[in-house]
């Protein structure tokens, strides 16, 4: 059963980031199906040596030490991710940006009512 509350406020957050570091006034880009989240956005990219260490709480890139921020935003989305089963993922684009994937397993289909056992 996943929390309506931290699950809005998880891809929030990655919504934010990415219009923070979106090149003005490129679009940041959202998608969404069968439990997949994915934000792109047109900013610079998230260097190798910052991916594996954006997730954690209080990380904050070189790069982005000059922008608003705490360094929660991201260890929260991972934080749900993980508190709801699924992942989150950084990548970079071939054309530019970055591309965060938020993935939750699929609820299975509810069972039959009682007493409805199709015969």
């Amino acid at each position: 059963i996943g929390r309506p509350r931290d699950l809005s406020r998880a891809v929030g957050n990655l919504i934010d980031n990415a219009a923070k570091f979106s090149d003005a006034p490129s679009p940041v880009e959202v998608s969404v199906a069968h439990g997949v989240v994915e934000v792109r956005d047109s900013g610079p990219g998230v260097s190798e040596a910052d991916q594996v260490h954006v997730f954690q709480r209080f990380y904050r890139a070189a790069s982005a030490r000059s922008t608003p921020g705490s360094g929660l935003g991201l260890s929260i989305v991972e934080q749900t991710a993980r508190a709801h089963g699924g992942t989150v993922a950084v990548a970079n684009r071939p054309d530019g940006g970055a591309v965060f994937t938020f993935s939750l397993p699929e609820a299975p289909p509810p069972p039959p009512p009682p007493g409805n056992d199709g015969r």
